[in-house]
């Protein structure tokens, strides 16, 4: 069954009179009820708030990292471990191919269902996940694989055992090293881009973000605590914020908006799937043509110019 959200109310009416038209085969209302649909998913779709996008970045239904791999990558095989404490099961490694070209693909995964989400910690990572992910870059490297990185997390994991074990500094050497990375790497933000959590594998050539995505260095809930101490700011905190992808675009804090469909990449998988693929296949492609010392000096061109300002 779909998961409607409480914007969708009438999308979800014309939904279900669509298919109760289609079981006594009234194609006629059929026809009409289509173009009712059209026109109300570009009229609700079309004027989102901000705090909308964010109810469509943590749709349950949203495709995860999983499912990208599922329709992008073929003779996928997973890499697992960080070869020093434990295999972290919030953060995928796979490599494989991508339309013929060889990849390296990392990212985090939420999970589904109540044991999943248990398994995978809610798609919070703890270091040995970032480790993992720094050992599958070196690997690529070692191979000249270029890296996708699919960030969807609502941050690292604040746990007592993750702080022991060095999350700070996993994060930290993460963004050292993936600087000066001798490959092509590109990210894009899937769904919740959160905090040190999704900068962990931010580091790229080129950084990208779903249209019904977010991006934040804290999320609205946390914001809305620390400033008001009232959990009801929660939308006025999401549009302070500034976490929409056209937000980060106009400051230059990303790269490009990836157009998922309109209604949203959990209502098509498939084509929010084809436009990571080619987002990917076209940045590799482009950053080939580049040498080695081009490639990592427009990295760090880009990543330096991250808060940059003149008076």
């Amino acid at each position: 069954m779909a998961t409607y959200l409480d914007f969708e109310n009438k999308i979800e009416k014309i939904q279900e009179e669509i298919v109760s038209a289609h079981a006594i085969a009234n194609m006629d209302a059929v026809g009409k009820l289509q173009k009712d649909l059209d026109k109300e998913v570009n009229k609700t779709f079309g004027s989102l708030s901000d705090f909308q996008k964010l109810q469509l970045a943590r749709h349950p239904d949203r495709p995860y990292a999983l499912d990208y791999i599922k329709y992008l990558m073929e003779d996928a095989y997973e890499i697992h471990g960080d070869r020093a404490f434990r295999d972290d099961p919030a953060i995928l490694c796979y490599i494989g191919w991508i339309d013929g070209q060889r990849t390296m693909l990392i990212g985090e995964q939420k999970g589904r269902g109540v044991k999943n989400k248990i398994k995978r910690n809610f798609g919070m990572p703890n270091p040995e996940g970032y480790r993992k992910a720094l050992r599958a870059v070196k690997m690529a490297e070692k191979f000249d694989i270029p890296v996708l990185m699919l960030i969807d997390t609502p941050g690292a994991y604040p746990g007592l055992g993750a702080e022991e074990r060095g999350q700070s500094g996993a994060i930290a050497k993460n963004l050292f090293e993936f600087a000066s990375v001798r490959v092509p790497l590109v990210s894009i933000v899937i769904g919740e881009g959160g905090s040190g959590g999704a900068l962990a594998i931010g580091v790229a050539d080129k950084l990208a973000m779903m249209r019904y995505s977010v991006f934040a260095v804290i999320s609205p809930e946390g914001c809305s605590a620390i400033l008001w101490n009232d959990p009801t700011k929660v939308e006025a905190a999401t549009k302070a914020l500034k976490i929409t992808p056209n937000d980060l675009l106009e400051h230059k804090l990303i790269d490009d908006v990836l157009d998922e469909p309109m209604i949203g990449a959990h209502r098509d998988k498939q084509t929010a799937a084809n436009v990571v693929k080619q987002y990917f296949l076209d940045t590799v492609k482009s950053l080939r043509e580049l040498t080695e010392d081009e490639m990592l000096d427009q990295r760090y061109k880009r990543l330096t110019s991250v808060g940059a300002f003149s008076e």
